[in-house]
């Protein structure tokens, strides 16, 4: 019976890309010829190479799928196993790359530039409805007098001498595999191919200079601490003509005198005196949109919550807002005067003096139960 692919490589059948190149990678170590013992090792790596030709490529994996063998055959075959490339494979064992080829990225390829973060501090306010804020960021630039060469105006950088000009040196080795070749990145040139004979005067030869950027930007409303904004490309400038990083921008809120968030919903502990809790009343409270007239029910208990609809926070990536939750508390008196003594002792012949136990709640008869 033909194999199957899959479970040659160890992989389910909708493994991903990186999974199936893993699986090759780890079974390749093993089953190599020059580096495995069992007998059979080179017929196990021929059917592990054969399996991988096909799952790494998606026209042919697709195809697999579809027909399975006989929609694979005629497909251009597969590789002898001696022309897989073994380096990485070897690099992996034992740290260097084989087969006088050197498989680590040019040092000259271009490179994305480092992310910057920048910690943004705002008003309750700001966080809630948005602003427009002024920040200032230090970062590299191009150095204008030597357009990013490192090199004196009017001079040029030099080839290595130690390099040749690669980046590179190489140094052979006997190992039980044979000759090898240890591929290292020049010491003198760091891996550039070239060396600064006459550096810059206005940046040492590096060849970006670190300036301070003044730059607004604007910030959505409904923000909140902990929350960033990537701003693509304004971050370090990229090497080697690669792209520049982000910047991040880290939201920091300032407490408010008076209101809490709690998600998308503004929290405001209200005390009111007991005449106001017993009675009711109408009273101007604060809110983010200023402040406004709100009714207390007769009868108002201390702990009442009441919310507020569309007082809130609006929400950061949809329409709509949050709401105002007015948390009530009922404040007694730690001092009065002879008046208002002789009105609440009126006030308590009339209510009475029986007392009435608070009733357990359920979750404490609850826990009895479970023994909590």
């Amino acid at each position: 019976m033909p194999q199957d692919y899959y479970q040659t490589l160890g992989v389910s059948r909708d493994a991903s890309e990186s999974e199936i190149k893993s699986a090759f990678r780890g079974l390749a170590r093993k089953y190599h010829p020059d580096v495995s013992q069992e007998h059979d090792a080179e017929e196990k790596f021929k059917d592990i190479n054969e399996a991988y030709a096909v799952l790494s490529d998606k026209e042919k994996r697709a195809t697999y799928d579809r027909f399975g063998h006989a929609g694979v055959q005629g497909m251009g075959g597969v590789p002898d196993w001696n022309t897989v490339d073994f380096t990485d494979i070897l690099g992996d064992l034992f740290g260097f790359g084989g087969f006088g080829r050197s498989t680590r990225r040019s040092p000259n390829a271009a490179r994305r530039g480092a992310d910057l973060q920048y910690r943004v501090h705002l008003k309750f306010e700001e966080a809630v409805f948005g602003a427009d804020k002024e920040i200032e960021i230090s970062r590299d630039e191009v150095c204008d007098a030597c357009g990013g060469s490192g090199s004196k105006p009017g001079t040029s950088p030099s080839r290595c001498s130690t390099c040749g000009g690669n980046g590179e040196v190489r140094r052979s080795q006997q190992t039980i595999f044979g000759s090898m070749v240890q591929v290292t990145t020049c010491p003198a040139c760091n891996g550039k191919g070239e060396v600064i004979v006459n550096p810059c005067t206005t940046c040492s030869g590096r060849g970006q200079v670190r300036q301070a950027r003044t730059k607004v930007v604007s910030i959505p409303a409904g923000v909140d601490t902990g929350t960033q904004i990537r701003l693509a490309g304004e971050g370090q400038p990229g090497v080697n003509g690669g792209p520049a990083g982000n910047l991040y921008l880290v939201i920091q809120v300032q407490p408010h005198k008076y209101f809490r968030r709690r998600d998308n919903d503004i929290l405001l502990d209200l005390n009111i005196n007991i005449a106001q809790a017993a009675l009711g009343d109408e009273v101007s409270i604060p809110t983010v949109d200023g402040d406004t007239m709100f009714k207390i029910p007769a009868g108002t208990q201390p702990g009442k919550v009441m919310r507020m609809r569309g007082k809130g926070v609006p929400h950061l990536r949809s329409n709509g807002r949050g709401d105002q939750l007015v948390i009530v508390n009922v404040s007694i008196p730690t001092s009065v005067n002879n008046e208002q003594r002789e009105m609440l002792e009126k006030l308590g012949k009339s209510l009475g003096t029986e007392v009435v136990p608070q009733e357990r709640g359920f979750f404490d008869k609850l826990r009895d139960v479970l023994g909590g």
